[in-house]
């Protein structure tokens, strides 16, 4: 790895163990605006208090990597998959939380997704998208891109997944072979997961804070809509309603047909949250490095309420079938809020910041890393995800990203 891609990660590394969202390249950086790591995220001069989160009535277990963790995905049997800093992805059992498997890569694992056949998709910092075995943890492919594969992909309906690289490209390639089918040319590295809509229309982020609609068999661009910055990763809306957050420090809500902007709400700071999530009434919530959690009317670009935790929330939100809102913070802690009004329920406290993305297993256990190396299953009052277009980061537990059907 290049030493200035090193520095752009040490900067980047708690959104990108978010699961998609990401801080600027240095090219893109103004000058008036530094990228200086003793204010980022990354600062670990700052001593961390001495919390015992087995403590909490809600706890379940946790389990212990060797290296800061990403955002966890579930598969069909109810295994969690999470991958981390150690270059490794694990296999751990939702209910005990005792490990299965590990499957070892070249560099930093960030982000996985779970097909509905069990296989397990994960990029990896050594310009590689592998597909594993979900049961074995063998390696069914690997295909190599010229730079970083940091991020979530998305599975579409015909067997295709679509996975972007820090090599300014945005790929399509056979699910089950892994051999490519087309490749799209941004002006950007293409960090932020992609999305697919109900016509499967391809939806996906660049640093050349562009997003970009693409024609899922073709590899076409239907159109782009440019922010004053970077954009991260896209949620699709029942209505195809594509919304996204930026660096310019404001959320977009963009026709997903035309690309024409609907609304735009501004925040006190960058749009943090990886992605935004959608409630069961159409309520958009993101995440700002203003500290707050925003809840926003999906239509009318109104906010509805703000919730101040202490830190930069840089989760995506996860909704339960209650309606219940779950994120984590900066401030080490997670937290379950109202959906409706924006009180909070309770809080889960540990000894590090979370500011990776969770996920709501089936019977409502919601399981999110931490930068301390930790995976945390959690016991909550939902019944499991909410029922409704996009109730967490790449909108089910699997992290597929497309709508459902």
């Amino acid at each position: 790895m290049n030493p200035l891609r090193l520095l752009v990660l040490l900067v980047s590394l708690p959104l990108l163990l978010g699961g998609c969202g990401v801080e600027e390249p240095v090219a893109e950086v103004k000058p008036e605006e530094p990228l200086d790591p003793s204010t980022s995220n990354t600062n670990a001069t700052k001593p961390e208090p001495k919390v015992d989160p087995s403590k909490h009535e809600r706890f379940l277990w946790e389990f212990e990597a060797g290296g800061p963790l990403g955002s966890p995905a579930i598969g069909p049997d109810g295994t969690v998959y999470i991958g981390s800093r150690d270059n490794k992805l694990y296999a751990i059992g939702g209910k005990t939380g005792e490990k299965k498997w590990e499957f070892e890569t070249g560099d930093d694992v960030c982000c996985v997704t779970v097909g509905s056949n069990g296989t397990v998709y994960i990029g990896s910092n050594d310009n590689k998208l592998y597909a594993i075995n979900g049961m074995s943890g063998d390696k069914l492919w690997a295909f190599v891109t010229k730079d970083d594969v940091g991020n979530c992909l998305a599975i579409g309906f015909d067997n295709i997944v679509y996975v972007g690289s820090s090599d300014k490209k945005f790929y399509a390639l056979d699910r089950k072979s892994g051999v490519k089918l087309w490749a799209f040319k941004t002006g950007g590295y293409v960090y932020p997961a992609p999305a697919i809509g109900p016509t499967g229309t391809v939806y996906v982020g660049s640093w050349d804070k562009k997003l970009y609609a693409i024609n899922g068999k073709t590899g076409a661009k239907l159109w782009d809509f440019k922010s004053g910055r970077s954009v991260g990763t896209p949620a699709i809306g029942s209505d195809g309603t594509v919304y996204v957050g930026s660096w310019d420090k404001k959320l977009y809500a963009i026709n997903g047909k035309t690309g024409v902007k609907l609304w735009e709400l501004e925040t006190g700071n960058e749009v943090s949250s990886p992605a935004p999530t959608i409630g069961p009434d159409g309520t958009v919530y993101v995440g700002s490095r203003d500290h707050k959690l925003y809840a926003i009317n999906g239509k009318t670009g109104v906010k509805l309420w703000e919730l101040k935790t202490g830190d930069e929330v840089c989760s995506s939100p996860a909704i339960g079938s209650d309606g219940t809102v779950y994120v984590g913070s900066n401030d080490r802690k997670l937290y379950a809020i109202n959906g409706k009004t924006g009180v909070k329920l309770w809080e889960f406290e540990t000894a590090s910041k979370l500011y990776t993305c969770p996920a709501i297993g089936p019977d409502g256990t919601v399981y999110i890393g931490s930068r301390k190396h930790k995976l945390y299953a959690i016991k909550t009052d939902s019944k499991g995800p909410a029922k409704n277009p996009w109730p967490m980061f790449g909108q089910n537990a699997q992290r597929t990203s497309r709508v459902m059907k």
